[in-house]
Formats: C-alpha cells, structure tokens, sequence
C-alpha cells in the first residue's frame, strides 16, 4: 500500500526548522573552535540565531 501525501512528507514539516537550525548552530560551535577571525564572525551568526528565533516567538505571542 503506498503512503499518502500527507504522511511521506510529515516528519520533514515537523522537524525540518529544527533539524536546520541545529546544524547550524553546531557548524557555529565547530567554526569558533577551528577558524580564525571569520569562523568566529560566523559562529556569532550561528549560535546567536536560535536565540533570535525564541525572542522573536516569545514577542509575537505565538508561545
């Protein structure tokens, strides 16, 4: 039986966002360990993002 439309792509609607914003914030972590001056330039970009999401879900109202 083949799967609906709305159950194969189910699991990428629910855990895309965060599954990128995870590896992002790593690839931030990783950078500020082993690059210079423009790792750390990014791993400020990287790691502060996932804080700048919840303040803006928090501000919304949407929490």
């Amino acid at each position: 039986m083949k799967p609906t439309s709305r159950r194969a792509g189910g699991w990428l609607r629910v855990f895309g966002i965060p599954v990128v914003i995870g590896v992002l914030s790593l690839a931030g972590l990783l950078s500020a360990l082993l690059l210079d001056e423009a790792g750390r330039v990014f791993s400020w970009f990287a790691v502060g993002l996932p804080a700048a999401i919840a303040a803006w879900v928090f501000a919304s109202g949407k929490l």
